[in-house]
């Protein structure tokens, strides 16, 4: 991710000090964690003193889905309080080195804390209550009791904006925009599971992108195919409108009454044939015979239940 990996010693000053802005926009800083002022106590671990302490109280209970009908497990978090103190990334070795003011630590990705404490606390239910549950269709379980810290002397690998302002360097998010992280892993590690997500969301852009090809191609395929029929339909409509109106045209010039006559499928021969029960008079014989099954009448497309020849005397 272009971090640049710089060392907690004694040329980190120099370093910063020859910087433009006295800043490293992207640096990896690996050090423990050791408190400045006053460290937070664990409020239920005796002895256990940290620079980060997360208390979550979390609900949990059964809601009934009306759709699948099934109880589904439900969980929310009903209170939490997060308390700091300042703290640096000092070096491991106990020898002589410089300390990294870790700023925003909230604002870090991945941040690591540890669970030190947890409890559930279930619910006591009466018999009237199980049957108001039933009725309005959440069942509580009960109330987790959980109590997070960062502890102090925690390895951590932070990978962020460095800055010597005045005589403190600071570690803090970047101004650029890129991820800010203090995590319990180190840099080689951190630096493979980014990889691996970088890796997977391609993996995933171009299977998405495939698929969206495949339904553009498809749909214009079916739109290429309606618009294909639609103007076949219509070149079709036009040919036997120009086939009606010569024959119009020819019946004009022979006289009025065999038009008048003639049926409707095929413009030429004379009708003959009566359709029952409908009793629609359209159609010649040879018409009548070309129709398919089940046969219909072509004015109001009821079914031809027998046919009645038609003699013009």
């Amino acid at each position: 991710q272009g971090a640049r990996r710089v060392r907690l010693d004694g040329d980190l000053r120099a370093v910063l000090l020859e910087a433009p802005g006295r800043c490293v926009p992207y640096a990896v800083i690996e050090g423990v964690v050791r408190s400045v002022k006053e460290t937070l106590s664990s409020q239920f671990v005796e002895d256990c003193k940290g620079v980060v302490q997360r208390l979550t109280l979390q609900e949990h209970k059964m809601v009934w889905n009306r759709t699948t009908h099934l109880w589904n497990d439900y969980e929310k978090i009903i209170h939490q309080r997060t308390n700091t103190t300042p703290f640096d990334l000092v070096p491991r070795e106990e020898s002589a080195g410089v300390a990294v003011r870790v700023m925003k630590p909230l604002d870090a990705a991945e941040l690591s804390l540890e669970t030190v404490y947890e409890k559930f606390h279930p619910s006591v239910q009466s018999f009237t209550d199980v049957i108001g549950h039933y009725i309005s269709g959440e069942r509580p379980k009960g109330i987790q009791e959980t109590e997070q810290m960062l502890k102090v002397g925690t390895a951590l690998t932070g990978v962020g904006e460095l800055v010597l302002d005045n005589a403190t360097i600071k570690l803090q998010p970047p101004k650029q925009g890129m991820p800010y992280y203090l995590s319990a892993v180190d840099f080689d590690t951190l630096l493979q599971k980014q990889e691996s997500n970088v890796r997977f969301w391609k993996i995933l852009s171009v299977v998405f992108g495939f698929a969206t090809c495949a339904v553009l191609f498809f749909i214009l395929r079916k739109q290429y195919r309606h618009q294909r029929e639609r103007r076949h339909l219509k070149r079709m409509q036009d040919e036997f409108r120009q086939a009606q109106e010569r024959l119009m045209r020819e019946m004009n010039a022979e006289g009025g009454e065999t038009l008048k006559n003639a049926c409707v499928v095929c413009l030429s021969n004379t009708k003959s044939c009566v359709f029952l029960e409908c009793g629609h008079v359209c159609s010649c014989n040879a018409c009548y015979r070309a129709l398919p099954e089940p046969k219909r009448c072509p004015i109001c497309r009821q079914a031809i239940a027998r046919v009645v020849p038609l003699y013009n005397s």
